[in-house]
């Protein structure tokens, strides 16, 4: 019986530890390692924190899964494979203050004359974009269709505009992100 016991709390203490081992934690929040969207596995291939201002506001953590990893921010830009980013805010956030920070992150990371995203996209996506609570899980979803965007499960729209889509995810990994920290831990860098 005691052999008995001793095999079960070691399985147990197994499994725990697989499962500990199957994720990634920062900050308290948890993603898996991986993921199966529309059929296709995917691995996470960082885990970073967006902060805000020298105060270091804490907006949100997000996950980048990709198909194949790559620490490589063009190849992921231009690759067709598909690519899903999944935020987990640790704050609210008002509809204003994204789009303000939205709009920035386009106009960092699409200049003219080699970059022009067509306006009535733009306006689509920032008119959809919802009051965000502590809490929400946002999802943009890069495919050959564009971009999807989604809320707490909840499908908000889709961009179907490959150069669009590729602009929003530079918003993050680019040659101008939010933050040179957060685009370092999304391509699997700590800082």
């Amino acid at each position: 019986m005691e052999i008995l016991l001793r095999s079960f709390f070691f399985l147990w203490y197994a499994l725990m530890f697989c499962a500990a081992a199957s994720a990634a934690t920062l900050d308290g929040v948890t993603m898996p390692d991986s993921r199966t969207i529309d059929g296709r596995p995917m691995q996470l291939n960082g885990i970073g924190l967006r902060t805000y201002s020298f105060l270091g506001i804490k907006i949100y953590i997000a996950g980048l899964y990709l198909e194949q990893k790559s620490d490589n921010a063009d190849g992921i830009l231009h690759s067709s494979e598909q690519k899903l980013l999944d935020f987990r805010f640790l704050r609210d956030v008002s509809p204003e203050d994204a789009r303000k920070a939205w709009v920035e992150g386009f106009n960092d990371n699409c200049r003219l004359p080699a970059c022009r995203l067509d306006p009535a996209d733009v306006n689509r996506f920032l008119a959809a974009v919802p009051v965000i609570r502590k809490g929400d899980e946002t999802q943009l979803l890069f495919n050959a269709k564009g971009v999807e965007v989604s809320l707490n499960g909840r499908p908000l729209g889709i961009i179907p505009d490959t150069r669009f889509a590729e602009v929003v995810l530079a918003t993050f990994i680019g040659a101008v992100p939010a933050t040179p920290r957060l685009k370092t831990e999304l391509l699997g860098g700590r800082e």
